[in-house]
């Protein structure tokens, strides 16, 4: 018996063809994956909630005031330095002392999200290996992790308000937006300085000497007025407006310490965030699978 036999002209006027229906399944540099990612990162609150607040406490393990020791430290280094700046550049300690504690308090979730934002992915290695999990998680357990560390650290704030009675008003509600934008930057730093540090491992220490520089060109130990008031450099100062982490301090620290509300650093502060939230989320939808393999 001969067999019948189909040609594709057949199949194509009245038969059936099995053919194989391939998924449009999105890639490993796409959009959907890179904000399915901070999507399911979010969803797992309770898990870096809980990891961030392991991470403090495991840095204060078998010590008698624990977490407490976060904010002693904070409040001896504020003190010294505000006593020997405010010194060398004749300010009165009532003002300058609740300037640089505030300042202090700012500078140490700038620098905590810089510094361990660089190692984030480098210090999780054995984590995103074996452990499925969305890479911001990492990133969302660091940001928290250092909330808590602002947080412990408002207690010296508090402190030096009421020692020193600094006046107050309505003003100091801004701090809590001003705080949330330091928060949104603090991440997209995180995974910026996190996934360029992992394919290149001498940024991080490259990143630590720039941060240490950025401490001493940023107005925390000495004030910017106090510059302009002179008039032999006034204009040369204004070269530090130039320094973004100068605008993130600002927006802070004037409702904090009952300052007037100097509204350009606002919109200095609005346009890096959403530049630096851009950058970052084209850095992890281009290489967001690719940690895995650099770690």
């Amino acid at each position: 018996m001969a067999a019948t036999m189909t040609t594709g002209d057949d199949r194509a006027d009245g038969g059936t063809s099995a053919r194989p229906v391939i998924a449009d399944a999105a890639g490993p540099r796409s959009w959907r994956r890179a904000f399915n990612d901070l999507g399911q990162g979010w969803t797992q609150r309770p898990l870096w909630g809980y990891l961030g607040w392991q991470d403090i406490k495991q840095r204060y393990r078998r010590s008698v005031l624990g977490p407490l020791w976060i904010s002693i430290s904070m409040a001896v280094i504020a003190t010294a330095m505000g006593v020997l700046y405010g010194a060398l550049f004749d300010e009165k300690i009532s003002t300058f002392l609740p300037y640089v504690a505030t300042g202090m308090l700012i500078w140490k979730f700038v620098e905590g999200c810089i510094l361990e934002g660089s190692e984030v992915f480098i210090a999780n290695e054995g984590l995103i290996k074996f452990l499925p999990a969305p890479l911001s998680l990492h990133v969302y357990r660091l940001v928290w992790r250092q909330t808590l560390f602002f947080v412990h650290n408002l207690v010296v704030w508090v402190a030096v308000v009421i020692i020193f009675q600094t006046p107050l008003n309505w003003s100091v509600l801004l701090a809590i937006p001003a705080f949330m934008l330091l928060v949104i930057n603090g991440a997209w730093i995180t995974v910026l300085a996190g996934i360029i540090a992992t394919r290149f491992r001498d940024i991080p220490p490259i990143i630590a000497s720039v941060t240490q520089l950025l401490f001493f060109m940023t107005p925390i130990v000495w004030q910017y007025e106090t510059l302009l008031r002179n008039a032999a450099f006034a204009e040369r100062a204004r070269i530090v407006e130039l320094n973004p982490v100068m605008h993130f301090v600002e927006i802070i620290r004037q409702p904090l310490i009952g300052h007037e509300i100097v509204w350009r650093h606002w919109v200095v502060v609005g346009a890096i965030t959403i530049v630096g939230v851009a950058a970052a989320l084209v850095c992890l939808r281009n290489y967001r699978a690719r940690v895995a393999y650099w770690v």
